[in-house]
């Protein structure tokens, strides 16, 4: 069957989301088209302003509408301990499942040189930079446990270890290939506490 072109837009700009795929994406646009035209207006308009206005924090590269977010601008957060994860969805991961009280680098991916990813694009300058700095203690890594998050907790952890900076990896609570943002809280609070040393 053949659509309006708007329609098709809708469908295909749908379909750029993770996890949506044709249907799923057909499904929503008609939902939206046929039985919530205001919640559509409300969604378009959260999402024109989210895209104006949300850009990474300068000190931890967190997505926040000022130049520090929530936790970078906290007083009651821990400045000596930095847990480097892979996207802003990890960081709500782990705030909602732990009592982590200290800090973040978020790296916006992984390594991944196929897809021209490097230390550059991760941000591991600026990491390096606040390691050396001195003010750091520990850095817990909760990278994913994928074979391009064990690549990139090893480059940090080399960092680490280049500033005598203690160093863990979340333990492996998580399953092989798994991503933070999809597994269960109890699942990520057992791995976050139970990290280990990285040599």
């Amino acid at each position: 069957m053949s659509y309006s072109p708007v329609i098709l837009n809708l469908i295909q700009a749908l379909c750029a989301m993770p996890g949506i795929g044709k249907k799923s994406a057909q499904r929503i646009a008609f939902y939206l088209l046929e039985k919530d035209r205001e919640g559509a207006q409300t969604l378009s308009m959260s999402l024109s302003q989210a895209v104006l206005k949300i850009k990474n924090c300068q000190e931890c590269r967190m997505l926040t509408d000022d130049d520090l977010c929530v936790i970078c601008s906290s007083d009651s957060r821990d400045e000596n301990t930095i847990c480097v994860v892979e996207s802003p969805s990890d960081v709500m991961a782990i705030e909602d499942a732990t009592g982590f009280k200290g800090k973040y680098f978020i790296l916006m991916g992984h390594l991944s040189p196929i897809d021209g990813i490097g230390p550059e694009e991760l941000g591991l300058p600026k990491l390096e930079n606040k390691l050396a700095n001195g003010s750091i203690s520990e850095l817990i890594v909760a990278t994913n446990s994928t074979v391009e998050g064990d690549a990139t907790a090893h480059l940090i952890s080399g960092i680490a270890a280049k500033h005598q900076i203690s160093c863990s990896r979340i333990a492996h609570g998580i399953p092989l290939g798994g991503e933070l943002e999809y597994v269960d809280g109890g699942t990520i609070s057992h791995a976050f506490f139970g990290r280990r040393k990285m040599e």
